[in-house]
């Protein structure tokens, strides 16, 4: 059986502007400029693209693989899932304009402890990346 999961959403709004945040999201040679869980990613593209694969590089050596299920330009948000064993989660990303900045978000679809003990973090990220 498996239970309905709720994503828990997250969102940051920040200065910078969403063309600016919507590049920094789509480039995985940019994420570990922002979100500090991230050492490095290895991609073989230069960007996100549906069904791209890739690792993203954490601390202690943490490698996690992932997919990149679907990008939307035009809505400026993406979805993709990465995995440890059998361990995914799913989350979808985007982008808003917020005023003269923009809004950042994400919604985690992992079970409720996992999403909520990476919510600190996921939060530290999104500022990060609407900053200016």
């Amino acid at each position: 059986m498996r239970w309905h999961r709720t994503p828990l959403r997250l969102e940051e709004t920040g200065p910078a502007s969403v063309d600016e945040v919507w590049r920094r999201y789509t480039t995985p040679a940019l994420w570990a400029g922002w979100a500090p869980q991230i050492r490095g990613v290895e991609h073989p593209i230069g960007r996100i693209a549906p069904d791209g694969m890739g690792v993203v590089r954490g601390p202690l050596g943490l490698r996690v693989p992932f997919v990149v299920e679907a990008v939307d330009d035009d809505a400026m948000c993406w979805v993709w899932t990465p995995a440890v064993g059998p361990v995914r989660v799913r989350m979808r990303h985007g982008v808003d304009r917020s005023g003269r900045g923009s809004r950042a978000w994400v919604e985690i679809d992992a079970p409720r402890p996992l999403a909520l003990s990476y919510a600190p973090i996921a939060r530290l990220a999104l500022r990060r990346l609407v900053a200016a």
